[in-house]
């Protein structure tokens, strides 16, 4: 009995100490980590953004309320005479072994934790990642899936991710490369670009979508048959193409209206000359069918 009520004064309060203490951690961990998490959630007023958030806190909660009530078993079973140097050596062997086989599953989680808080990914993004692009659909800790322009979707393991190219990361931009014709006078052309923007920025079903002035780049190339100026748009993430396919649609038709020629590639046929200056002549044969 004497050594029974030893222990309890002993061994007891400390373990009932180590319970005591380890709820009283989980506690502070689940409030504190819950109103971090709120607190970041709130600099951003977006959905998904704190969707994001709050995935990320609850894996960190996890972590921490894992280790403390590992801390804590370990304590209480050496308060109970267990010997926890096998416990620990069995435990350190079978991690390894998960370790070996679950490496690319870790890679994954890790490297979609830090995808998910450094906010490289949203949902409604249109992204190229390696050689698949689409709209994102979902971004959780191990997969990113893409949906692309073909309806193909694309689960790419987030441990396989090294460049991401994020096309509608807070604004978007479509780029321009006009060709003309030598002959065309290249300030007339910017004056019809410009006209372009300005009619498109005042049309009720594009002006919201256009954040800027169109801005001319200036006469970027002397191509095989054509003048190229580069010019590009700014507008709200995703709506460059919106944009672009209607800007040239009616540059197309102002062109048209104005006489300014797009070129397209020419084939000359050259049939030789001979050293009195005189060229054979040319033989064309039609066949009836």
């Amino acid at each position: 009995m004497k050594k029974v009520l030893d222990w309890l004064f002993s061994s007891g309060l400390h373990i009932l100490l180590v319970i005591i203490l380890t709820w009283i951690a989980v506690k502070i961990i689940k409030k504190l980590s819950g109103r971090l998490i709120q607190l970041v959630a709130q600099q951003k007023d977006d959905g998904e953004f704190q969707k994001r958030m709050q995935t990320l806190g609850a894996m960190v909660r996890y972590v921490l309320l894992f280790a403390v009530i590992a801390v804590a078993v370990m304590i209480v079973m050496k308060e109970l005479g267990i010997d926890i140097g096998p416990v620990l050596a069995a435990a350190g062997i079978v991690g390894l072994a998960v370790g070996f086989g679950a490496q690319s599953l870790v890679k994954d989680i890790i490297s979609g934790f830090f995808i998910l808080l450094e906010d490289q990914i949203r949902v409604g993004d249109v992204v190229n990642i390696g050689d698949k692009g689409g709209l994102v659909e979902k971004v959780s800790l191990r997969t990113t899936v893409l949906r692309d322009l073909a309806g193909n979707v694309h689960y790419v393991p987030n441990g396989h991710i090294n460049v991401v190219t994020n096309m509608t990361k807070d604004y978007s931009r479509y780029v321009f490369d006009i060709g003309i014709a030598y002959r065309e006078d290249v300030d007339e052309v910017i004056k019809v670009i410009k006209g372009i923007d300005e009619e498109l920025r005042s049309d009720p079903e594009f002006k919201d979508d256009i954040l800027e002035p169109i801005e001319i780049l200036g006469l970027d190339q002397f191509a095989d048959s054509a003048v190229v100026i580069k010019a590009r748009t700014t507008t709200l993430p995703i709506k460059q193409w919106k944009v672009g396919r209607e800007f040239n649609r009616r540059l197309k038709k102002r062109f048209d209206e104005l006489n300014i020629e797009i070129p397209f590639p020419h084939v000359t046929l050259y049939m030789g000359e001979g050293k009195d200056g005189s060229s054979p002549p040319l033989r064309i044969i039609k066949e009836d069918k």
